[in-house]
Order: structure tokens, then sequence, then C-alpha cells
């Protein structure tokens, strides 16, 4: 469930991306209450994904797939031209975060200590 809300939360990080540069410095009001409320519910979802996955891979998870779908979205509406450098290092950034997917382990229960036998006297 945390991976599919980081998920999420990676998309309203696009969206409020996108939101922010529609504001035009907060002078647009539509777009400035989408950017708000777009902001505070993906902070919220990987404050939750940060509980369950660890923040290394969480934050990056997080960023990199938000840049990736705010670029491709400027890329799909026509303010961005596409490249294929470009595409090649989107893709590049959606393969590392597939990658920090399959190496995140759990974290183990911690191992209670093994205590140390007690020495042998002198006199043994």
């Amino acid at each position: 469930m945390a991976w599919i809300i980081l998920l999420l939360s990676a998309v309203l990080e696009a969206v409020w991306a996108t939101a922010l540069e529609a504001s035009n410095g907060f002078t647009v009001l539509a777009p400035s209450i989408i950017f708000a409320v777009a902001a505070a519910v993906s902070m919220a979802g990987l404050g939750y994904a940060m509980k369950h996955i660890p923040i290394s891979t969480a934050y990056a998870v997080w960023t990199g797939l938000g840049a990736v779908l705010t670029v491709a979205w400027a890329m799909f509406t026509g303010t961005e031209e596409p490249g294929v450098l470009k595409l090649l290092f989107l893709a590049g950034i959606i393969g590392c975060v597939i990658g920090l997917k399959f190496v995140d382990k759990p974290n183990p229960e911690p191992v209670e200590p093994v205590s140390e036998p007690a020495e042998k006297s002198a006199d043994a």
C-alpha cells in the first residue's frame, strides 16, 4: 500500500509543479488552489510512504517520477520540445526508480544481542 501511495504522491507532485507554473506567480486563482491542495496531499502521501519505505528510496522515487511526469506533461502539451536525448535521460530516471524498488529491503526485526559466556576464573 505504501508504494501505491508513493506513486500517487509522485503524480500529485507533477500536478502541483504544473499548477505552480500555470499560477503565474500565484496571480491566477484556480492553478494556485490546485497547487496548494496537490502539494499538501502529495507531501502527506510522501510522509506516509516514508513510514514504510526507507527515506532514500521514497524520496528518490517521489522526486524522480514527479520530475519525469512533469517533463512528459510539458512535452505532451507542447510547452516543451521533445528530443531524443531528453527522452533517453527521462527513461534513465525511470529505470533508476524501478531499480530502487528492487533493491529496497524491508527493515529486519532487531535481533537480541547474544551475551558472551562468562570468563573462567584463574583457579579453575
